[in-house]
Order: C-alpha cells, then sequence, then structure tokens
C-alpha cells in the first residue's frame, strides 16, 4: 500500500489503495522513438554521401545544414521531453472514498477528475494483443451515470486485478454507508 501525505479534497480516514501509471512498456515506446528520429539525420548524411555532396564543409550549405539540424534537435527533444513528462504525470489512485484521475495534457495543462466509489455502475478490463497478453497490461474502464460516463485507466499493469481490487473497494464502500447491494451485485464485464 503506498501512502500519500495529501490528496486533493483529502476525506478524513481516507486511506490510498492503488497509485497507478501507465505500464514501463509505454517508456520503452517513447525511447525508440527517439532513437529513431536521431537516427534521421544520419541517414540524410550518409545518403548524401553517396552523391559526394557533405553539406558542412559548403559556404552556404554548411551552415544552413547546421541551423536545420538544431531546429530538428530541439523539436525532437521537445517531443521526447512531453511525453516522458506526459508518462510521469498521468497517475490514478484508488482511495478508500474514491478514484482519482490525473491527466496531463501537454507541458502545461493538466486535469484533475475524482469518482467517489458509490458512483461505480460497472467496471471492465480490457487486453487487446499478444504483446499486452504476455506483458500483462491493458485499460480498466470505470463505468457512471455522472456527467463523466467513463474513467479510462490506460495502459495499466495487471489490469484485471487492479478491476477486482476497485470492485472489492467498491463493494465495502457500498456496505459501509449502508447503500444497498444487490444480490447479482454489480455489473462486471470482463
Amino acid at each position: 500500500m503506498i501512502h500519500l501525505d495529501r490528496l486533493p479534497n483529502q476525506i478524513r480516514g481516507e486511506k490510498t489503495v492503488l497509485f497507478l501509471r501507465r505500464h514501463w512498456v509505454e517508456l520503452l515506446i517513447t525511447f525508440i522513438t527517439f532513437l529513431g528520429l536521431s537516427i534521421i539525420p544520419l541517414i540524410i548524411l550518409g545518403i548524401l554521401s553517396l552523391v559526394d555532396f557533405f553539406p558542412f564543409g559548403h559556404i552556404f550549405w554548411g551552415p544552413l545544414a547546421f541551423v536545420l539540424l538544431g531546429i530538428y534537435s530541439i523539436f525532437v527533444v521537445t517531443i521526447i521531453i512531453t511525453q516522458i513528462t506526459d508518462y510521469y504525470l498521468d497517475t490514478w489512485i484508488v482511495t478508500t472514498e474514491r478514484i482519482i484521475n490525473i491527466e496531463q495534457q501537454g507541458l502545461f495543462s493538466r486535469v484533475i477528475s475524482e469518482l467517489h466509489l458509490n458512483e461505480v455502475q460497472d467496471i471492465t478490463a480490457e487486453t487487446h494483443g499478444m504483446f499486452a497478453t504476455f506483458l500483462t497490461f491493458g485499460d480498466v474502464y470505470i463505468q457512471t451515470a455522472a456527467t463523466r460516463e467513463r474513467f479510462n485507466f490506460k495502459n495499466i499493469d495487471n489490469p484485471e486485478q487492479v478491476k477486482q481490487q476497485i470492485l472489492k473497494l467498491v463493494r465495502q464502500d457500498k456496505l459501509r454507508h449502508g447503500d444497498p447491494i444487490h444480490p447479482e451485485g454489480m455489473k462486471v464485464i470482463k
């Protein structure tokens, strides 16, 4: 169990049960993209050397090539920093009372949503593809009747376990607050 000292709008006696981020494979894809984008200038230089044209030694093309390479490098680094920031700051916190969705949108925009456990109507865990199945990551969708109809935990580790743990917390919350639980329980979609 992770202990967070302060949560937004923390309720008295509320304890953090899950602190989730996207699966590490998301970072791996970001670094592979970075390597791919970094190799492109080398490929272009290799092609230019095949036709006996080396732009950095030319009086006009040399400075232009350095400027274009600098702009391209700044562009690549900005994309990678944005992706890493988005990965690190996109979090989902599940407590004994509610679910908090913190979603980073770009470098300078963040949306924080919360959902009380008694508003949960059904939970869906999805894993698609061979890669996701072997590495056990996927999505968890939480359906409510509120204005925001669906919370989406994107590409998290062990989505089925997360679904079961949230379902258990929802049932405990309904019992604690005196909400009747129907014999068939909540609708859970696999």
